[in-house]
């Protein structure tokens, strides 16, 4: 445990209202976008939980688990999310999504592969794999506002849908 005080963090909505507002757009857009398209929402919140849990978010991880439960999404799912390929819980659609998520979150890495783009082409149509780019996206930026802020978790709670 450290004996040194934590480094105050920059409140970024308070500094730089305006790029907020603009993040808050984008999330907007591609929640849209992703509903036009029919993705299902428990795709993309288990987009959202992976993309978090790859970049150690602890904030982001907080909310979009909350909302997955408060979407119905089971406890099982959520704790074998992170072995997602060694379990039978996920079906076709949301192993595509899962490995998209990975490359785009990863991109470091092997720069989204096009067997992983192909997989996932070959289960969504050409706007439903547009917004899975556009979901893993944000969550990728909103992980790296919450991390480099550090976003107490903790207090999130979901609206019941």
């Amino acid at each position: 445990m450290s004996t040194v005080d934590p480094v105050a963090r920059v409140a970024l909505k308070k500094i730089t209202p305006d790029v907020s507002a603009a993040m808050g757009s984008l999330h907007g857009a591609a929640v849209s976008a992703a509903q036009d398209a029919e993705v299902e929402p428990e795709i993309l919140e288990l987009v959202r939980i992976r993309a978090s849990q790859l970049n150690g978010c602890a904030f982001c991880l907080d909310m979009h688990t909350k909302d997955a439960r408060a979407q119905g999404e089971t406890e099982q799912r959520i704790y074998a999310l992170n072995a997602w390929r060694e379990t039978p819980f996920f079906t076709g659609r949301e192993r595509a999504a899962l490995a998209l998520t990975e490359a785009v979150t990863l991109v470091h890495d092997g720069h989204v592969p096009d067997a992983v783009y192909a997989e996932a082409a070959g289960v969504f149509d050409e706007r439903q794999v547009a917004a899975l780019i556009w979901a893993a996206t944000v969550i990728n930026a909103y992980n790296r506002i919450a991390i480099a802020t550090r976003m107490v978790p903790g207090a999130h709670q979901p609206t019941r849908k």
